[in-house]
C-alpha cells in the first residue's frame, strides 16, 4: 500500500514539474522525464531557475514591400 502511494506521488510530482517548466519557458517533457529520475531535486532546480524570456521570432528573409505593386 505504501509503495503505491509513493509511486503515485512521484508521478504527480513529475507532472507538476512538467507544468512548472512550461510556465517558466522550459521544455516540459524533458523536465517531466528528468523528474521521474531525480524526483524532488528537479523541483528544487526548477524553482531556483529564472524564467526564460520569450523568444523573438526570426525576421522574415523576404520583405513584403518588395512584392507590392504601386
Amino acid at each position: 500500500m505504501n509503495t503505491i502511494v509513493l509511486i503515485i506521488a512521484w508521478l504527480t510530482l513529475a507532472l507538476l514539474n512538467a507544468g512548472l517548466a512550461q510556465c517558466k519557458g522550459r521544455r516540459g517533457l524533458l523536465w517531466g522525464l528528468l523528474s521521474l529520475v531525480i524526483g524532488p531535486v528537479a523541483s528544487l532546480l526548477l524553482v531556483l531557475q529564472i524564467k526564460v524570456a520569450a523568444r523573438k521570432p526570426k525576421p522574415n528573409k523576404f520583405n513584403l514591400e518588395d512584392f507590392r505593386e504601386y
